[in-house]
């Protein structure tokens, strides 16, 4: 169990370069129409790296090629990115163009292969044009840095670069913790089309930040859905290189604790955007259930609530229709005792004692109207809390992906 200390902890105005002895790039290469679709993040010194991928059965080449890089140790200098195609459900062909992308990286880099990581999304069942691949390759190696330019590289869907940045003290050192993601449609992570990759110049071990990369996924990226679909390229990637010059982090370093806090504050600022910019959204949901037998279950259940379409649409409509909570609640796998559930919508209560409260329609509705909407539920029957986040399901969300290919 992870435990967060707050202590020392300022978000800044950063980029996944804004750590130490960390570069970021982006160039327009022609797979997207006018927008940046490469992108590059160099470590001037191999990181101790660590990546959660998705379940899906049709795991994409690129991400089946990163995992070979993990194979032999942890350590990597790079990480490459593609949007416009997804190298998906490409056999063959995709694989060897998967591994030829990350070879030319890293001949550029003067490395071994297996210290670059790759990744890619965008359209499935389509090959790379790696004749613009290769040529990108080259135009990154000749580009200036900038900042927002690998997170402009990686979108396609979105309608804004996603990116955070924490500072902190660890051993009396400045350390940063920055992140950046891209997701807005085919939403639903089980990790560990979303990915999400964090930056920082503190030393931590290998082992530790596997684990703590783990277990943050499970209260961040994995509680938040869009549409409940689970890419074939879900991957979250986080790299530290050591510059800021502490002492290696563990679970016995005095200060592992605020190190865990600025890294879990980092994935739920990502996961938050990225509910926040889904398809068509025009609000962000956040649901908290409390009372659950244990956190699992609590998780389950807000994330059944912010995944239901009928809940999505009545936010979208502005109709506190709690009903709709209580069917997503009552067909989740976790325990519930009917007559112990509260349900809150802006602070009033619906819900209680097995039937419902008299409240305010009028107040409910302005509350609606706001593009941050907070539903909490209270089980009563044990002490497990968890969050979830998603968004409002709107007419726009079917135009988009009636015509993702066109």
């Amino acid at each position: 169990m992870i435990q967060l200390s707050q202590d020392s902890i300022i978000k800044v105005q950063g980029s996944v370069s804004s750590p130490k002895g960390f570069i970021a790039k982006g160039v327009h290469i022609g797979l997207r129409y006018a927008k940046k679709d490469l992108g590059l993040i160099v470590s001037e010194v191999p990181a101790v790296s660590a990546a959660v991928y998705t379940q899906s059965h049709f795991q994409a080449a690129p991400v089946k090629v990163t995992k070979n890089s993990f194979e032999n140790d942890s350590f990597i200098k790079a990480v490459l990115v593609n949007s416009a195609i997804a190298n998906a459900c490409t056999g063959k062909q995709g694989m060897a163009d998967a591994y030829e992308m990350r070879r030319l990286c890293a001949d550029q880099l003067n490395v071994d292969p297996e210290m670059v990581a790759i990744s890619s999304t965008g359209v499935i069942g389509e090959l790379l044009d790696m004749d613009k691949i290769r040529k990108g390759i080259n135009v990154l190696s000749e580009t200036d840095p900038g900042d927002g330019h690998f997170e402009e590289a990686i979108l396609t869907t979105d309608t804004k670069i996603k990116q955070t940045c924490y500072e902190m003290t660890i051993d009396g050192k400045k350390v940063t913790i920055a992140g950046c993601s891209k997701g807005s449609g085919m939403i639903h992570p089980n990790m560990a089309t979303m990915l999400g990759f964090v930056t920082t110049d503190a030393a931590v071990n290998e082992q530790a930040l596997q684990k703590a990369l783990s277990e943050i996924t499970d209260v961040s990226f994995n509680q938040i859905t869009v549409d409940g679909e689970t890419s074939t390229n879900d991957m979250v990637l986080a790299m530290a290189n050591g510059c800021a010059g502490n002492q290696p982090l563990d679970e016995n370093h005095q200060d592992w604790n605020t190190f865990l806090t600025g890294f879990r504050m980092v994935c739920e600022d990502l996961a938050k955007e990225i509910a926040r910019d889904g398809e068509g959204a025009t609000k962000l949901i956040e649901v908290r259930v409390s009372g659950a037998e244990n956190k699992k279950e609590a998780n389950v259940i807000s994330k059944k609530i912010v995944g239901s379409d009928l809940v999505k649409t009545a936010v979208y409509g502005t109709d506190a229709n709690w009903g709709r909570i209580v069917g997503a609640i009552g067909h989740s796998d976790a325990a519930v005792s009917p007559d112990s559930v509260e349900i809150y919508i802006g602070g009033q209560c619906l819900f209680k004692n097995g039937e419902p409260q008299s409240f305010s329609e009028e107040l409910a509705k302005d509350y609606l109207l706001g593009d941050e909407i907070t539903i909490s539920v209270e089980l009563n029957i044990g002490d497990g809390a968890g969050t979830a986040w998603g968004c409002d399901l709107t007419y726009d969300y079917v135009k988009i992906n009636a015509s993702y290919r066109t």
